[in-house]
């Protein structure tokens, strides 16, 4: 045997996904990354993301999950969790006791959320005070155009929905930054100092109303917004309006082979594990879909992934099938479908580039995520990752291996760990991400389009 044949046989040789798919595949691409970027522009919160899945759910048969549901093959139920976070599922032909096929991943990005006593003028501006949600740089956020999306429910008991900044028609709202003029000191402090936390400050509008007082541009603020919404000032204590980056995906470069927008991390993976569950018809195991709320804070609360609503909906379906919970969950395996980095060379001292992915190899398998010594990590088994590897190659999906940056560099976190405490075998996949928790992020068509794949090959495995 040849050196070039050892090689071959005996070597590993990643391959840029183009040189791999056919001009049909690209052609399904291209309306997949359609459709995920119509998601996109309507869903930059997990509340809206949520109301879309269940209207989208509806739309294809499934309906709410009931204490009496039967659970037969071909089933398709959904649990809404208070508006922030959903489950669904398409009941396999086989029984719930030879366990699940999971897919799970979250609906929250990093923002600036509405403090609950935020509006107060100073110098007769306006200002919304704000704390922010999530691992963010805080400098990135002031000049950049913001809208405001949520939700209030006023001292009467009704809710209203806010939704301003997103209509050709609509203002903006913005933080502003100090002129590079007379930013001397400022231009001194570390980035983490550049902006402070109590500087992201959102501009709500400088006109007085008329009359006489003070506060005069506050009280004007206020009165537009009880004209649009009904609302008055102590209703802010119970809602919950965020800021985010106002505007559309955009695709990028000449190519258009990129998609820039808000919150790709990680509506690209939730939005891939829909996609797949809505083209089933009646998988072997039963096949569920896990979009979860307050990832970026720890997978916390009533909405998050630690919370006991999926043992509540997968409960429920057990115990349709009079099968144990316990056991069905010991059978079972996860994808915990969240994004990795992308290799960027203009930061290439902070990644290992054998082990990190790279736009357009496709979905990357993480085999552990944490911080230093692998901390916060579920450490995917040798078994775990072979299983990965082998449903993807037998469905033809184009993947890549990859780990958070080099060792002691950072790290960062999944719902892997939490699915894994539930004694279920966890893995984490995802697309590949440059400038991941920005304003705008970045990501590789291709890289969307074999996500779903993915995701579509672990529910059928």
């Amino acid at each position: 045997m040849t050196n070039d044949e050892l090689r071959q046989s005996l070597l590993m040789e990643a391959k840029n996904g183009y040189t791999r798919i056919s001009s049909a595949q690209r052609a399904e691409m291209e309306s997949y990354c359609k459709d995920y970027m119509a998601f996109m522009d309507a869903c930059k919160t997990e509340r809206e993301a949520t109301a879309w899945a269940v209207a989208e759910a509806e739309k294809q048969g499934f309906k709410p999950l009931t204490a009496n549901a039967q659970a037969k093959p071909g089933d398709k139920y959904y649990l809404n969790n208070r508006g922030k976070s959903i489950i669904l599922a398409v009941i396999g032909s086989e029984s719930l006791a030879k366990g699940a096929n999971i897919c799970a991943a979250h609906v929250d990005s990093p923002r600036m959320d509405v403090k609950p006593n935020p509006m107060y003028e100073d110098s007769e501006i306006a200002y919304f005070k704000t704390h922010y949600y999530g691992g963010i740089k805080k400098y990135q956020w002031p000049t950049v155009p913001l809208a405001l999306h949520g939700v209030v429910c006023k001292k009467d008991g009704t809710t209203v929905t806010v939704t301003v900044g997103e209509d050709d028609s609509d203002p903006v709202l913005m933080v502003s930054d100090l002129l590079i003029h007379l930013a001397a000191d400022q231009m001194q402090k570390p980035a983490a100092k550049v902006i402070e936390g109590e500087q992201l400050n959102v501009i709500l509008g400088t006109e007085p109303i008329e009359g006489d007082g003070s506060d005069l541009v506050k009280l004007h603020i206020m009165k537009l917004l009880n004209e649009k919404y009904g609302i008055i000032e102590s209703d802010f204590l119970s809602a919950e309006l965020h800021l985010v980056p106002a505007g559309r995906c955009r695709e990028v470069g000449l190519d258009r082979s990129l998609i820039a927008a808000y919150g790709h991390d990680d509506r690209v993976c939730s939005y891939a594990e829909l996609a797949a569950l809505f083209a089933l018809d009646v998988p072997a195991k039963t096949a569920v879909c896990i979009l979860a709320d307050k990832e970026e804070i720890g997978s916390v609360g009533v909405s998050g992934m630690q919370s006991d609503a999926f043992e509540y909906f997968m409960d429920t379906l057990c115990d349709a099938q009079n099968v144990k919970l316990r056991e069905c969950f010991a059978n079972s395996f996860c994808l915990s479908a969240d994004v990795s980095n992308a290799f960027d060379p203009n930061f290439a001292e902070t990644c290992d580039r054998r082990n990190n992915s790279k736009l357009n190899y496709g979905v990357s398998i993480c085999k552990y995520t944490g911080s230093r010594g692998k901390g916060g990590a579920s450490d995917a088994s040798a078994e775990a990752m072979c299983h990965v590897r082998t449903t993807f190659d037998n469905a033809d999906v184009i993947w890549q291996i990859a780990t958070l940056g080099k060792v002691d560099q950072g790290g960062g976190g999944t719902v892997a760990a939490y699915m894994a405490n539930r004694n279920i075998v966890t893995v984490d996949a995802g697309v590949p991400v440059l400038s991941m928790h920005a304003p705008l992020e970045l990501v590789s068509k291709l890289d969307c389009y074999e996500t779903m794949l993915a995701c579509k090959a672990i529910y059928l495995a």
